[in-house]
């Protein structure tokens, strides 16, 4: 399995179609064989699921993402984890576990505020509402 968390300082970066690197594992027989993290080399949610699929991932752990982006996602055949924050590989070892606390139904609803920051939850904390 590879799993790709959008990330940045430790931590899962809060709005998938703006994120600037990708931190990648490997998980063989449960447990984290590698780990790796990559720039994005570009943005925007066509752009990001054709980055991921090339690298084979099968899994996103993320927080906020837009519909856009889980149906470019989807097509790829990469099964979303969305509504995670905090640290990234905390959030890999509780995926692991059984225990990730995610929410299906999570989504991104302000993407044509151009001041609008899912990662800081500027939007009064109802940005990732179901």
């Amino acid at each position: 399995m590879r799993i790709a968390i959008p990330f940045e300082n430790e931590n899962i970066f809060g709005h998938f179609g703006h994120a600037d690197a990708f931190k990648f594992y490997e998980i063989e027989n449960n447990k984290i064989v590698t780990m790796k993290i990559l720039p994005t080399l570009g943005s925007g949610h066509g752009a990001l699921a054709g980055f991921l699929s090339a690298h084979d991932i099968d899994t996103l752990i993320c927080g906020g993402i837009g519909a856009g982006a889980k149906k470019a996602l989807e097509e790829v055949g990469i099964t979303i984890y969305g509504g995670v924050s905090g640290n990234a590989d905390i959030a890999v070892h509780s995926f692991m576990a059984g225990k990730l606390e995610y929410d299906p139904e999570v989504h991104c609803d302000h993407h044509d505020h151009g001041d609008h920051d899912c990662n800081n939850h500027s939007c009064g904390g109802n940005c990732h509402s179901k």
